[in-house]
């Protein structure tokens, strides 16, 4: 079966976040879909060992910041390649509070509000049906696709993504150069020579040691 074809499906890029008993927590996702209009539905899916499912579970509401092509790539490093249950995320970034709810302001379009519906368990992960209560537009900027996140950034999913995929060697450069990939947020980057000592990742900020060369 030729599974990169499922790279041509559109996708958004998002930063889903919750709070239970005082307990933050939040992630970068892709899936997002909305189902409905009148009485709006949406979906989301997240693995079941992400730190944040668990928290929406418990408070059975949740929220969606849109990201734009202008966000801090640190936000995405850290909402997408650490867990809400050994740091807080949101310490070093700008939010607003909406229902007891951290909501990241800085490098977003705005956000939904939702309130969750249903959930459906699909193996290794799990779909979360939710009604939007209350949405927020803070600006006119462009929403960053997941194309954008992988050609312009030179991101990757990380390895609980619903849309995840390990290296293999049809990925190697055929062009003579050096690839290299950070083994932290999967940040790649191809030049003419050796990566040099003293580099650093532009996307989560690791030194050149978390490097691997292709």
């Amino acid at each position: 079966m030729e599974t990169k074809i499922l790279r041509n499906i559109s996708y958004g890029v998002y930063i889903v976040s919750s709070n239970d008993k005082g307990i933050d927590a939040g992630c970068i996702i892709n899936t997002l879909t909305q189902i409905t209009s009148e009485g709006p539905l949406i979906s989301i899916s997240l693995n079941k060992e992400n730190y944040t499912n668990e928290v929406i579970k418990k408070a059975q509401k949740f929220a969606v910041a849109i990201i734009n092509e202008e966000i801090n790539p640190n936000i995405i490093s850290t909402f997408g390649f650490t867990s809400s249950k050994e740091i807080d995320k949101f310490k070093d970034y700008s939010y607003e509070i909406v229902d007891n709810i951290k909501i990241i302001n800085e490098g977003t379009c705005g956000y939904l509000l939702c309130e969750v519906v249903n959930i459906v368990d699909v193996k290794t992960h799990d779909v979360i049906i939710a009604r939007v209560i209350d949405t927020k537009k803070y600006n006119d900027k462009k929403e960053m696709t997941y194309r954008y996140y992988h050609e312009v950034i030179k991101g990757r999913a990380p390895q609980k993504a619903p849309t995840y995929e390990p290296n293999t060697n049809e990925e190697k450069n055929s062009s003579g150069k050096y690839k290299y990939v950070c083994d932290l947020c999967g940040y790649t980057i191809e030049t003419d020579e050796e990566l040099p000592d003293d580099y650093v990742c532009p996307l989560c900020g690791a030194s050149r040691s978390h490097f691997i060369k292709e």
